[in-house]
C-alpha cells in the first residue's frame, strides 16, 4: 500500500513541475513577443544579451548562437545585429573577447537600456 501512495505522490510533484517549467516558459514567449513589438533593435540586443548572461551566471558569457541565428530571433537583420553589438561595445556596455564570448561592462546601465 506504501508503494501507490508514495506513486501518487510522485505523480503530483510531476505534475506540478510540469505546470511550472510550462508557466515558465508561456512568460518567457510572452516577453519574446512584447520585445519584438514594443523595442528598438538596440533595446532587443541588449535585453538578449542580458538573458543570455543571466543564465550561464559567470563574468565572462559564451554566445550560444551565431548572429544570423540571433537575427532570427530577434526579428532583425545580421547587419543590424553588428551594429548593435559594435555600439554597445563602443558605448562601454559590453566588451566582447573574440566573436561569440563577452563580459557586461556596466550591468546596470545596460538593464536600464533594456527595460526601456
Amino acid at each position: 500500500m506504501r508503494r501507490s501512495g508514495s506513486a501518487a505522490y510522485d505523480a503530483g510533484r510531476l505534475d506540478r513541475m510540469i505546470w511550472q517549467a510550462t508557466t515558465a516558459e508561456l512568460g518567457r514567449a510572452q516577453s519574446h513577443m512584447l520585445l519584438l513589438g514594443r523595442a528598438t533593435a538596440y533595446e532587443r540586443v541588449a535585453r538578449f544579451l542580458l538573458d543570455i548572461a543571466a543564465r550561464f551566471r559567470s563574468e565572462l558569457v559564451s554566445l550560444p548562437m551565431s548572429r544570423q541565428d540571433m537575427a532570427d530571433y530577434l526579428g532583425l537583420t545580421i547587419e543590424t545585429i553588428s551594429r548593435m553589438l559594435s555600439r554597445l561595445q563602443a558605448e562601454g556596455l559590453v566588451e566582447f573577447v573574440g566573436a561569440r564570448r563577452y563580459r557586461i561592462c556596466r550591468p546596470g546601465a545596460l538593464s536600464g537600456l533594456a527595460a526601456a
